[in-house]
């Protein structure tokens, strides 16, 4: 096998990645370095830091799963877009919430089609166990024959199963894992150790290929050690002035540059306010673009004032916003 042209296009088993890992070798899956990597996210939209460009670098060169946590809106699911985007893979995406299960995330498995299946081919099972002379020779020829009954082709695949079945390596976005129950979480483990899940029906299935894995989690709750063991973590917080006008400009090229520095500024100045939800760089840009629309080219007490509803979310915020130095609104 030639490892350095599997780890590049990462379509190796389980069993050939401990070896290589065993053997300390280790090649970057598609990128040369963290360089290459700001430069290849940019060209997909995404204008990463530093710390966020290595892990991205650290996560394809060993395979390991990126544990992405922080405030609602910073860029984490678009890092797992631009990355998919930038490789050309496809997306694969579980969204989570409270009460998700197995069914829902991994395999359905057809109940409907297994019994019409039996149905179908009732007199086939009868011409099967024709010549048993008892019982038990009868059910021995009917067990023979289990893999016409409990097959992949009863398995409806759901997003993790999807993820490691795939022909080519795919990027796997579990979205707000924080918002799935503990149980689920644990379930994750399997599939993050060993890239594997085990299939009552039909036993354990090896990945074909090993996805670029994302995990995103708002806090919404704390994650586990074992979760977090298995993964690079990366927490990303509201980015500096500095970043984020690169962000709102790269999102919006015709902004005025006078415009947009005062736009970032005075979102900066209202996350230093007790809020109960501080903006976010989405919001940033949906209100630049507001103004945009608005023709606005330079801001105002009464212009913000107008435009604040896209910032803030919450009466108190708002209040607090208007009632505060940060925009000289108050009086």
């Amino acid at each position: 096998m030639n490892a350095k042209k599997c780890f590049k296009n990462c379509t190796f088993t389980v069993s050939a990645l401990n070896s290589l890992l065993k053997g300390a070798i280790s090649f970057s899956m598609e990128f040369l370095n963290v360089e290459d990597v700001q430069k290849k996210l940019e060209e997909a939209g995404y204008i990463p830091s530093r710390e966020i460009a290595t892990v991205v670098y650290l996560a394809g060169a060993t395979c390991k799963p990126v544990l992405v946590e922080g405030p609602a809106g910073v860029g984490k699911t678009e890092l797992a877009k631009a990355v998919a985007a930038n490789l050309g893979r496809e997306l694969v995406r579980l969204q989570c919430y409270e009460g998700l299960d197995e069914a829902k995330a991994l395999y359905e498995w057809e109940y409907a089609k297994q019994l019409l299946y039996s149905q179908l081919v009732k007199e086939k099972i009868h011409e099967v166990i024709l010549d048993a002379k008892t019982l038990q020779e009868a059910v021995d020829k009917i067990a023979q024959q289990d893999n016409a009954f409990f097959s992949e082709r009863f398995i409806l695949a759901r997003p993790l199963l999807k993820a490691i079945s795939s022909e080519k390596p795919v990027v796997l976005l579990i979205d707000e894992v924080d918002k799935s129950d503990p149980e689920f979480e644990a379930f994750l483990l399997e599939l993050l150790s060993d890239f594997q899940v085990t299939i009552p029906e039909i036993g354990t299935r090896k990945a074909v290929t090993i996805p670029f894995v994302f995990l995103t989690s708002n806090n919404y709750r704390d994650m586990s050690d074992a979760l977090k063991r298995r993964c690079i973590h990366l927490y990303i917080d509201y980015p500096e002035k500095t970043l984020e006008k690169r962000i709102v400009t790269k999102k919006i090229p015709g902004i005025n540059e006078t415009l947009a520095n005062k736009v970032v500024d005075t979102v900066s100045d209202i996350r230093n306010l007790d809020l109960k939800k501080k903006p976010c760089i989405s919001e940033t840009i949906d209100w630049a673009n507001s103004l945009i629309a608005l023709q606005v080219e330079e801001l105002s007490p009464e212009i913000v004032h107008d435009t604040l509803n896209m910032i803030v979310k919450y009466r108190s915020d708002m209040e607090m916003v208007k009632d505060s130095d940060v925009l000289n609104l108050k009086g």
